[in-house]
């Protein structure tokens, strides 16, 4: 499986996503040709969905843009879509690989979260959080990619969009804690000895760095749990776990540069990213 090169159709998504989700823009070059442009109108939306928050300087303003996103998809009118691109792409993905509806339903009430400063209240709250996230948007890019191989793999998908949520919010501390969001859960700043207000305010706090190396470990014990049994992961699928390579080695990084986590937000060079999906790309997880 090797990269392939874009085409006009592809091409206004390539640029939302490339611009804004990296990863999943290299992810979806690897997916074979007739498949690329369903993935892309489903990262396209993601990015657009995630990316609300910086828009906005209210939430109820993002509300009404996911209310609208809500109302386009359980509509399926390409009317309301007209002159949205990535709207009118996403229904066209949901009607050819008959998607359900649910997911995306689910996955909009979750970005709900993202517009507030409420802390996250556990970590069975984070799991579920990355679980209609991250985790669905593999499952979604399973089901585009092969529909029949995609039923068998959604407790990888579970455990894969964990690992790469949790890391993902680990990069994004700074910018968080500067607006006082908390996605560390309240259960596991309380068993290091702080809290969300606590958390988020300031840059000391001998407790902070502990929280951080307590969101790497559980990042790790996802990771590890999709690693155990992703020998199994069909070829076909490959592609919508591609994001996913790149974690172990972010999570290295961070590893005992917790201080710089929370201040700096680390992350690994991109052409390091690159060598790493495609890597997977090639010779999967075996």
């Amino acid at each position: 499986m090797s990269p392939l090169t874009e085409t006009g159709a592809t091409a206004p998504l390539l640029d939302v996503v490339r611009t804004v989700d990296r990863d999943r823009y290299v992810a979806a070059l690897y997916a074979p040709e007739e498949k690329r442009g369903d993935l892309l109108a489903l990262y396209a939306f993601n990015a657009e969905i995630a990316g609300i928050r910086d828009r906005v300087s209210q939430a109820l303003p993002g509300e009404m843009r996911i209310q609208w996103w809500r109302d386009v998809i359980e509509g399926r009118s390409m009317d309301a879509a007209t002159g949205h691109p990535v709207a009118s792409a996403l229904l066209t993905a949901i009607e050819r690989n008959a998607l359900p509806i649910h997911a995306f339903q689910n996955y909009l009430d979750a970005r709900i979260f993202d517009l507030y400063d409420d802390p996250m209240p556990s970590r069975g709250d984070l799991e579920g959080y990355c679980g209609e996230t991250a985790a669905a948007i593999i499952q979604l890019s399973a089901l585009i990619l092969d529909s029949r191989e995609a039923a068998g793999v959604s407790g990888l998908a579970g455990h894969a969009g964990c690992a790469m949520a949790i890391c993902g919010l680990l990069r994004l501390l700074p910018l968080h804690r500067s607006r006082g969001q908390c996605y560390v859960p309240s259960d596991i700043l309380a068993a290091v000895g702080s809290n969300p207000e606590e958390f988020v305010a300031g840059e000391g706090g001998e407790n902070r760095p502990r929280a951080v190396a307590a969101m790497i470990a559980l990042a790790r014990e996802h990771l590890s749990a999709f690693e155990k049994h992703a020998g199994m992961l069909p070829e076909a699928l490959r592609a919508a776990f591609l994001p996913v390579a790149p974690v172990g080695a972010q999570l290295s990084k961070m590893q005992g540069r917790e201080r710089e986590v929370l201040t700096t937000g680390l992350d690994i060079a991109a052409w390091r990213k690159q060598w790493l999906m495609f890597r997977r790309a090639s010779k999967g997880w075996s």
